[in-house]
């Protein structure tokens, strides 16, 4: 720095005293490439003032002062332009173009000009009782090249990567995550605009997470656009309720968490071969190969068994509800998420042999009690008659209605009832009509948005509905448009789509915040 400070104050002054040093002169006279013509006939350079001008005020002018022969007042036109000739024929090698700037390279030695500047600076009046400069340090001469064609060295972060089979709690990510939060304030800095969108939004859920006691709003406020894969089974967790936002709290809860559930497992599955309880059995016994049977992850027996056990648990301690059928579906996104931290390869595909009993018992414990906070929401789609499902149908009609009436009507000439596409829309949460992946994302937005799941799920199955109004309203009799909306085109479906269904299904909740009463006049 010290260096640097000095050789600012070199060029700061360099001009006035290289013009005082003979030799400099005599080494830029003798560089023609420099000035076209030599360096005492360069326009602009200090001149002696004729005495046949001025008199004698010639004589108390500083030698530095440049004058012109004749006052401005008292010059011609063709004076002018004779000047200006002059000085454009002695410029002409100066005024380079674009194309010459990149091949120009200078002869001189940069030693030979600072070497000259040191001498003179440490000699000059203005500098007397400072102690004596010392030389910089010169950096090797380079070709001028535009600011374009240099090479620019930016810091690339490495990618994030999958949480190895190892860890078995968020608290043992915590260290990880510090060094990811120190690398991308680091990084940041310097090349914030050079992140991409994905990294950005990454870095804000490494911060938030970092804390101690993460802002629960805050974490709902980003997750609502997705979670990023590596941090969605801690957010999922959290915001389910399943995990305390207090970081201390977390291990200590995940313990005693799944320690709980295998003693209900212990303790109640084996009255599976009761006679009270083997309809019960039987029925959650043959919908799970149902169970997504294109996902080779969910045909594996150890995950089949996994899924009786949390689903019978579950219908065992919730007499009231019991199991339905389409429940099962509702547990292979938690599955999925939670099993998929453990796992480099696509976990839909993954070798579970190869997976320790240890992470996989965590797995289904985890995904227990998760499925259970969001069935004690869902708790009238699931009680006798399913009441919950019903008015779901209902209003689902009244907001499309307001929505779409031609569509509506068009529905309605062709005999199509509501109730007989949207009911499964609404029992599984579009899990048949969307591919996993999608789902996933979905359920990103639907736990960060208050009553995601019961509420804000009309929205979104009204904006789905309508995304298909124009080919709809192209059929024409109650067979095709039937088999259209059970085989609707979404297998190709990206992140992106579901993006633009939720931000479109958030501008009619905004329209319409309490569905039953906006439509109510609508009969």
């Amino acid at each position: 720095y010290n260096e640097y400070k000095s050789y600012l104050r070199y060029v700061e002054i360099l001009g006035v005293l290289l013009e005082e040093d003979s030799e400099f002169k005599s080494r830029m006279s003798d560089n023609s490439s420099f000035w076209k013509n030599g360096i005492h006939k360069q326009p602009g350079s200090i001149k002696r003032v004729s005495d046949d001008h001025t008199g004698a005020l010639a004589h108390n002018l500083p030698k530095t002062l440049v004058m012109l022969k004749k006052p401005p007042w008292h010059q011609d036109k063709d004076d002018d332009q004779a000047k200006f000739d002059e000085f454009n024929s002695r410029m002409d090698d100066v005024w380079l173009d674009d194309s010459n700037i990149a091949d120009l390279e200078f002869t001189l030695d940069p030693s030979d000009i600072v070497g000259t500047g040191i001498s003179k600076l440490n000699l000059h009046p203005s500098l007397s009782g400072e102690e004596e400069l010392s030389r910089p340090t010169l950096l090797p001469r380079q070709k001028y090249r535009p600011p374009e064609q240099q090479a620019r060295n930016i810091y690339t972060p490495p990618p994030f990567s999958p949480t190895t089979a190892a860890v078995t709690s968020p608290s043992a990510r915590t260290n990880d995550s510090d060094n990811v939060l120190r690398h991308v304030a680091v990084t940041r800095s310097s090349t914030n605009s050079h992140f991409t969108k994905e990294e950005k939004h990454a870095a804000k859920f490494t911060a938030l997470l970092a804390e101690e006691c993460p802002d629960l709003d805050n974490l709902r406020k980003i997750s609502w656009f997705g979670c990023p894969k590596q941090f969605r089974p801690e957010v999922w967790q959290i915001l389910s309720g399943y995990l305390p936002p207090n970081k201390s709290r977390r291990e200590e809860t995940l313990k005693r968490k799944r320690e709980e559930y295998w003693r209900y497992v212990e303790q109640y599955f084996q009255t599976r071969t009761d006679a009270n309880f083997t309809g019960l059995y039987h029925q959650i016994h043959i919908d799970i190969p149902r169970t997504n049977p294109s996902v080779a992850l969910f045909q594996h027996d150890k995950v089949q068994n996994a899924f009786e056990r949390i689903l019978y648990i579950w219908a065992y301690r919730n007499p009231g509800s019991g199991y339905v059928q389409g429940i099962n579906d509702l547990v292979t996104p938690f599955y999925v998420v939670f099993l998929d931290k453990y796992v480099d390869d696509e976990v839909e595909t993954t070798d579970v042999n190869k997976i320790p009993d240890e992470i996989l018992y965590n797995t289904e414990a985890d995904t227990y009690w998760c499925l259970s906070k969001l069935l004690d929401n869902l708790h009238d789609n699931y009680t006798f008659a399913q009441p919950g499902i019903q008015m779901k149908v209902h209003d689902l009609r009244r907001l499309i209605q307001r929505m779409d009436g031609v569509l509506d009507k068009h529905l309605e000439d062709n005999m199509i009832e509501y109730l007989q596409f949207s009911f499964r829309w609404m029992n599984n949460l579009l899990m048949r009509e969307l591919p996993l992946r999608c789902t996933i994302r979905l359920w990103d937005t639907y736990m960060s948005e208050p009553n995601g799941f019961s509420h804000f799920h009309l929205y979104v199955c009204a904006k789905f509905l309508t995304k298909w109004s124009k080919v709809i309203k192209t059929l024409t009799d109650f067979q095709g448009i039937m088999i259209f909306l059970q085989s609707l085109p979404t297998t190709k479906w990206v992140d992106d789509n579901i993006a633009e269904l939720v931000s479109e299904a958030f501008q009619l909740k905004c329209l319409f915040p309490k569905a039953v009463t906006h439509v109510a006049g609508t009969t």
